[in-house]
């Protein structure tokens, strides 16, 4: 035993020494117990007790639409500015007008809807992926926003005719 006279040496203890297996310098490597992973099921292959997925809340549901939102909000301001630009220079009754625009966005809202539709057979039925974000059906919206917004100006005379004068200069 060590020396009880240290105050150390109570709580060392005094191992013989092993010259088979230590050497000094390199470390004994063995086969590795666990794995360095964990392993986690795939999306098609949870077993529901019900056969249905687990319930979420309306706000997880939400929280996934909104993200991506900035591409429609976007879309949706050009084509607004757009319109405008095209019913203020028509000079008439704003009713017709404001009616074909909430037809543009309740279009704008089936774009969306077949956008996500399409993702979820696509991207999650025949790949297997998880969508976590709505940007991709967001930014689809936005470009066919973008794109109404381009017909509302090209049915104004005075941008027509401007564009013209800029292309030909």
């Amino acid at each position: 035993m060590a020396d009880q006279t240290q105050p150390w040496a109570e709580r060392t203890v005094e191992v013989p020494p092993q010259r088979d297996e230590f050497r000094r310098g390199v470390a004994a490597v063995g086969q590795r117990r666990t794995p360095r992973t964990e392993q986690f099921t795939t999306v098609g292959s949870a077993d529901w007790s019900d056969g249905a997925a687990p319930r979420r809340s309306m706000s997880w549901h939400l929280a996934r639409l909104r993200r991506g939102r900035g591409w429609s909000t976007t879309g949706g301001f050009f084509a607004f500015v757009c319109w405008a630009i095209w019913a203020i220079s028509g000079r008439g009754n704003l009713t017709i007008p404001v009616l074909i625009f909430g037809l543009t966005l309740l279009t704008a809202a089936g774009v969306f809807t077949v956008a996500r539709l399409l993702g979820r057979l696509v991207w999650e039925r025949q790949l297997g992926r998880v969508r976590r974000t709505a940007r991709g059906s967001h930014l689809v919206t936005a470009l066919f926003l973008a794109a109404v917004g381009v017909a509302y100006l090209q049915q104004t005379a005075w941008v027509v005719a401007a564009w013209n004068w800029i292309t030909s200069h």
